[in-house]
């Protein structure tokens, strides 16, 4: 499957697509918060007590924040909306830096996930070079199958991990933190005007492969090894993560700082309304350009290309 081909403005949105869905967690939190004892014990109690009714709410409005290094994809990048994870559902609206890489590129865009199936709005520019089409379909399993056969197994690695992460479950993320050994309750702080509990830890993935009994509630140990396989490949070392949980036992704030091989990723995110209804309805089959039959014709018309 070639990709050189493939219109600019294209090529920009869909990058941004899958860098928004490959982002394991969501960044490097506050250091203002009140200072107060709290043992790793009474900590992981309490985020264990939040893992569990986050994974039973099944979903939540979301405003997230994420800030990537490099010239290339990188930029900033602003994601509003609702998701699920159970099952995996997206409607959400991003802007920012990153999403703008070219100069016609649409400042907003829609994407929706329903199925393992991502629908992105490419704007009225974009539509000019999709036949016309709105919608940019990507099937990413069916484009990770293709990518295999034909040779090019880091995309199909890239396409498949995008699938994995896509639904963006905070319950994955507070797991995460219960396996760190610097586990810790800070304090209290305000988070959009209501006191919640601010716990944060360090995070190598050489600890996390050592440790992952905190995973075995919200996913089965093929998913596990999934993920921990899926960590190891993209070279990450390590992550800052701080939670904030209100008195209903929710994250109502998660910041990730993922420490890559190109710089640090930043990811804060925003949670309210958890078990609100995720509609996200796909658009209809003749406002939609199908990305893997457009490789396909391109590549049919210049297999060279």
């Amino acid at each position: 499957m070639q990709t050189n081909k493939k219109p600019r403005i294209i090529g920009a949105v869909l990058t941004t697509a899958l860098l928004c869905t490959t982002a394991v967690a969501c960044s490097g939190g506050d250091s203002d918060a009140k200072k107060s004892d709290g043992s790793p014990a009474t900590a992981a109690k309490a985020l264990t007590a939040a893992l569990k009714k986050t994974s039973d709410a099944k979903s939540a409005k979301v405003q997230m924040t994420m800030k990537m290094p490099g010239t290339n994809g990188g930029g900033d990048l602003e994601m509003a909306g609702v998701v699920g994870w159970e099952p995996s559902v997206m409607d959400v609206t991003l802007q920012g830096s990153a999403l703008s890489t070219e100069p016609d590129a649409p400042d907003e865009s829609r994407l929706i996930h329903r199925d393992g199936v991502m629908y992105l709005d490419l704007g009225a520019e974009g539509a000019k070079q999709a036949e016309g089409k709105r919608w940019m379909k990507m099937d990413l399993k069916a484009m990770a199958e293709e990518a295999e056969k034909s040779g090019d197994p880091a995309s199909g690695d890239l396409m498949t991990k995008s699938l994995e992460n896509v639904n963006q479950d905070p319950a994955q993320q507070i797991a995460l933190l219960l396996e760190s050994p610097s586990l810790k309750r800070v304090g209290t702080q305000k988070i959009d005007g209501a006191e919640a509990d601010h716990y944060k830890g360090k995070l190598t993935v050489a600890e996390m492969l050592k440790t992952n009994d905190a995973l075995t509630d919200v996913m089965d140990e093929k998913e596990r090894k999934a993920l921990l396989k899926n960590l190891e490949k993209t070279g990450v070392k390590g992550y800052d993560i701080d939670v904030w949980v209100n008195g209903d036992e929710l994250p109502v704030r998660m910041d990730v700082k993922t420490k890559s091989p190109e710089g640090d990723i930043d990811i804060s995110t925003k949670y309210s309304d958890y078990g609100t209804v995720v509609k996200a309805e796909t658009p209809k089959a003749s406002e939609t350009l199908d990305l893997l039959e457009m490789f396909k014709k391109l590549d049919k018309e210049d297999p060279s290309a």
